[in-house]
């Protein structure tokens, strides 16, 4: 069954009049094929209203939805199922919320490496919710570096609530395993392409982020911090999280206009959650177009560019 956030509601009050509408006509042969024409118009355009309406918070919301299309879904659907994952970062321990490996697109073979969070409470706690430890950057970082030697393109998917807060990650250098991933991310001789899927918090996200295009969908969010942990932090408590999701200027929309991010990714009216394929596919067009960009450019000078391009991010006043 569907799950629907609050305020899809009217979509599930129509939907629930097609189907009664069909049984209608299965149960006693009436014919009501005109009411279910009509009810189905009208709740495409009410999904295209509330859609087109959404507020950030909104946004957030659905960015978490229990429906919608984890990593691995992504790179099995994208691949064809020719996707080889690749475990352990050969220090600690194979972390299961970090995955990555080798798989066919279009008959390219490229590295995809992201976050994976898993579609049920019970793969949730196998893949810590998202949140991967030191050993699951380090595990990137070598993958990477492989990548790298069979020159061979890297896809990050990025989709986590944070790294791992705990005091056993903090123990194993959790700070350092993100700031090596963002220093060597910067000198990659490969085309690198980086697309946040859902939510992209803090340098949880940004460990995995460095890239020569970095591209949002539609109904994801990227920000230093959630809008729970922010109103928390500034008025004491969650109920101000609508407010903060609005100032701290996490959606796409706002990304791409500052210019912290290259392009967004169109999802399917409904969002993501309900056109899986689709939305799936529009993903797999970006990186084959922006591949084809990059691939033909000189290593050094893609280098030089990215470096460039995330210099020039932020706003600095010297005297």
């Amino acid at each position: 069954m569907a799950n629907y956030l609050p305020f899809e509601e009217p979509i599930l009050q129509i939907e629930e009049e097609i189907k009664k509408a069909k049984e209608i006509e299965e149960n006693s042969g009436v014919d009501t094929s005109k009411m279910v024409k009509d009810l189905e118009k009208k709740l495409k355009d009410t999904t295209k209203d509330i859609f087109e309406k959404l507020t950030p918070w909104q946004r957030v919301q659905l960015s978490r939805h229990p429906d919608r299309p984890y990593t691995l879904e992504y790179i099995n659907t994208m691949t064809a199922n020719t996707f080889v994952e690749l475990h352990g970062d050969r220090g600690v321990k194979d972390d299961k919320a970090m995955i990555g490996g080798f798989g066919q697109l279009d008959g390219q073979t490229i590295m995809f490496v992201g976050q994976q969070k898993g579609i049920n409470t019970k793969m949730r706690q196998y893949r810590n919710f998202g949140m991967p430890n030191p050993e699951g950057y380090r595990k990137a970082l070598r993958l990477f570096r492989l990548a790298e030697k069979f020159n061979k393109p890297i896809v990050t998917l990025i989709d986590t609530p944070g790294a791992f807060p705990g005091l056993e990650a903090e123990e194993r250098g959790q700070g350092e395993a993100i700031a090596r991933n963002i220093y060597e991310m910067m000198t990659l001789k490969v085309p690198v392409i980086c697309i946040i899927l859902g939510e992209g918090a803090s340098g949880g996200a940004l460990g995995i982020g460095v890239g020569d295009k970095v591209m949002m969908m539609e109904n994801s969010w990227y920000s230093v911090i959630s809008p729970e942990n922010c109103s928390t932090i500034l008025w004491r408590s969650w109920d101000y999280k609508e407010k903060a999701a609005e100032a701290l200027k996490l959606t796409s929309t706002d990304m791409k206009e500052l210019k912290l991010v290259d392009e967004v990714i169109k999802e399917p009216v409904g969002g993501a959650h309900r056109h899986h394929e689709e939305a799936i596919m529009n993903v797999k067009k970006a990186i084959l177009k922006t591949l084809e960009k990059l691939s033909p450019m000189d290593p050094d000078d893609r280098c030089q560019k990215r470096v460039e391009k995330f210099c020039k991010m932020g706003v600095f006043n010297s005297k």
